[in-house]
């Protein structure tokens, strides 16, 4: 069972490993001389390879030895980490997960990745063995054999290391009259089950190097001496490796300079992370909302009994439900890091196959979104990345004959603004024909031929179902279906996008998506008896209705707030509500982008924390809500998309501007 659990913990570490290997291949594109990013692959596949080998993925381990004695070379200087290298190095990444599932390679891919390699390194088999150190002198004094003495440390045996895979090893290196150290075993009763307190002493061969030791015991912590036969005055070499327990990721320590003292064991650290599944960070999450609801039902109780303990408790609790509320979050929240791996690759892969060199720029790697925002952006990112390149990116000609860089420019960033990320992925291509894509919606019947449009109504024509300007349907385009499940992704968040693009100036994507989809911070306001919430991240002011706008005058109607005109829209006339409304009306400010709109309300109740329930497919045409929360007294209110009242107010307040042009 504890081999079974470890060999769980490996395929974890493997994922985390994988992450950083492409993301130092990568960067070694651009910097093919980084030693640093050089020493850092050859760490991750060492830390792949020796994990692997001590849980019994031999094949695995075959396959990265190669691989491995590649980057090697390159750390000696013998070979450069040229483009050649880089992509056979990427392809053999892409076996890694199949070798760990043990899955089959009918095709041969990786007999072809491995005959690439050695074709690169000159055509020589690489044999085990052949690495790192190699070709450095023995350690031991004089000709003849020397004497080895190891001992595992810390909780070595919790962490499935096993002393028989290291003795095998050793064995086969040479060792012989293997001798078992029982010097610091304790009394049965003070025995430790989780430390190994046998040690072990062996004869090594002549011409065993410390670099060979070194990778012995690079996965296991162990502290470990080789000294002359025949003792000296000082042991010859000495060497503490403090690696990784288990499948964890580490490097060996060098070996310590001939006459240095005896080692002594790594101090035991605890770690600083555990790994949790994420179904039960969902389960906790269910469990926090469900308890917010209830606290807000036991702070309406308290308010209706006026009890002094019973508001008391209710304080308290609304203080503890807040603090798990936010602990919980925070648990959830993921940084950007861990998409932009996958989108380096793919613009490198693109821009190789389309002969359209670009250079990939990201800012803003470790902002963080809710796991669930996460998982569900990277296939959006990707049908933007590939069109930026596709259709936006001209080729080095073009480029060249309008005075642009050779090398087009893709930049993706991510930034908090409030409850909100923003994330822009901007290129410096030939930017969008607004002309083109408003003769094509025309021709699909999706506009009338004399529909006016804005500019970021056109742009937005794109996202529609079927729409594309490609003449030609390609592998990458021409189908018309990428962007229309970018939109369908963004909606389904919550989010808006946006659209700037400047002839020959290149294009912008704005996706606007909130930190979280499971609690946020909510005004309560009331519309004809009916309450709704709005969230407070977009909430920027609130206001009176002055006197002369209480009564309707028409489409277009706008406030002035401190000199600037901001539409505004009644939710009793969007809602087609019965009755007058009462004397006082406020006004709430919302803002999403950079558009500020009025919603006129007939009352606020006050703020609360809004668990978000999504509304059932039936009411998936209503874009006007995205969501419904359940009061503190069992009652539903609807949660008002921000993002689409936003719209809804741009639009009335461009008819306004319109019809106050025509009658000037």
């Amino acid at each position: 069972m504890m081999m079974d659990d470890m060999g769980a913990i490996f395929r974890e570490e493997v994922r985390d490993l994988l992450e950083s290997l492409e993301r130092g291949l990568l960067d070694l594109k651009a910097r093919p001389g980084d030693m640093g990013l050089i020493n850092q692959v050859f760490r991750d596949l060492h830390t792949v390879k020796g994990s692997g080998a001590m849980f019994g993925f031999t094949e695995l381990a075959a396959f990265i030895h190669e691989f491995e004695t590649v980057f090697d070379r390159i750390r000696s200087g013998d070979l450069a980490a040229g483009p050649d290298i880089l992509r056979l190095a990427l392809a053999a990444k892409d076996e890694i997960p199949g070798l760990v599932e043990g899955l089959p390679d009918p095709e041969g891919q990786r007999a072809a990745i491995l005959q690439g390699l050695r074709a690169i390194m000159g055509g020589e088999a690489v044999a085990e063995g052949q690495g790192a150190g190699a070709d450095e002198a023995p350690v031991a004094v004089g000709e003849g054999p020397s004497r080895l003495w190891f001992r595992l440390t810390g909780a070595a045996l919790a962490m499935g290391a096993r002393p028989e895979i290291v003795l095998d090893e050793l064995r086969g290196l040479g060792a012989t009259q293997v001798v078992a150290d029982l010097s610091d075993l304790p009394p049965l009763d003070r025995l430790d089950v989780e430390a190994c307190a046998v040690g072990w002493a062996m004869e090594m061969p002549a011409g065993v190097t410390t670099a060979q030791l070194e990778e012995v015991f690079l996965f296991v912590d162990a502290e470990w001496r080789l000294e002359p036969a025949v003792q000296a005055a000082a042991p010859v070499a000495v060497s503490a490796v403090a690696a990784a327990t288990g499948p964890a990721t580490g490097a060996a320590a060098p070996a310590a300079p001939a006459g240095a003292a005896a080692p002594a064991a790594r101090a035991d650290q605890n770690g600083t992370t555990l790994r949790v599944p994420a179904e039960r960070l969902d389960a906790l999450m269910d469990s926090v909302g469900e308890l917010v609801i209830v606290e807000a039902r036991l702070t309406e109780l308290a308010r209706q009994s006026r009890d002094p303990a019973l508001m008391a408790t209710a304080e308290q609790i609304t203080r503890l439900a807040g603090g798990l509320r936010d602990a919980t979050m925070t648990m959830r929240m993921v940084p950007m890091r861990s998409l932009v791996g996958r989108f380096r690759r793919l613009v490198m892969d693109l821009s190789d196959k389309l002969g359209k060199p670009v250079n990939f720029s990201v800012i803003g790697e470790e902002t963080e979104l809710d796991k669930t925002v996460i998982e569900k952006l990277a296939d959006p990112l990707v049908h933007i990345l590939r069109n930026s390149i596709d259709h936006g990116m001209e080729t080095p000609e073009e480029r060249a004959a309008t005075e642009k860089p050779r090398e087009g420019l893709i930049e993706l960033s991510a930034v908090h603004a409030g409850a909100e990320v923003l994330i822009r992925l901007s290129d410096d291509g030939r930017g969008i024909d607004a002309a083109k894509v408003r003769a094509k919606a025309v021709a699909k019947g999706l506009i009338a031929a004399d529909a006016v449009l804005s500019d970021a109504q056109t742009f937005a024509l794109i996202f529609e179902p079927g729409f594309s300007t490609s003449e030609q349907v390609t592998e990458l385009s021409g189908r018309g279906v990428g962007m229309d499940v970018v939109r369908r992704t963004i909606d389904s968040l919550r989010g808006s996008i946006e659209i700037d693009s400047k002839p020959g100036r290149g294009t912008t994507v704005t996706l606007r998506l909130p930190l979280t989809l499971a609690i946020i911070e909510g005004l309560l306001i009331e519309v004809a008896g009916e309450r709704y919430t709005l969230p407070m991240a977009s909430v920027q002011e609130i206001v009176e209705l002055p006197p002369e706008k209480a009564v309707a005058e028409g489409a277009a109607e706008f406030l002035d707030i401190r000199g600037r005109f901001v539409p505004f829209l009644r939710l009793r006339r969007l809602f087609d509500c019965a009755g007058e409304p009462g004397a006082a009306q406020n006004v709430v400010i919302v803002q999403s982008g950079e558009v500020r709109v009025g919603i006129v309300v007939d009352r606020i109740v006050g703020t609360n924390q809004t668990v978000i329930k999504q509304m059932s497919k039936l009411h998936a045409d209503v874009r006007a809500v995205s969501g419904a929360t359940i009061l503190g007294d069992g009652s539903v209110a609807l949660i008002l998309d921000v993002a689409h009242l936003v719209g809804m107010g741009r639009a009335s307040g461009e008819a306004g501007a319109q019809m106050r042009e025509m009658a000037a």
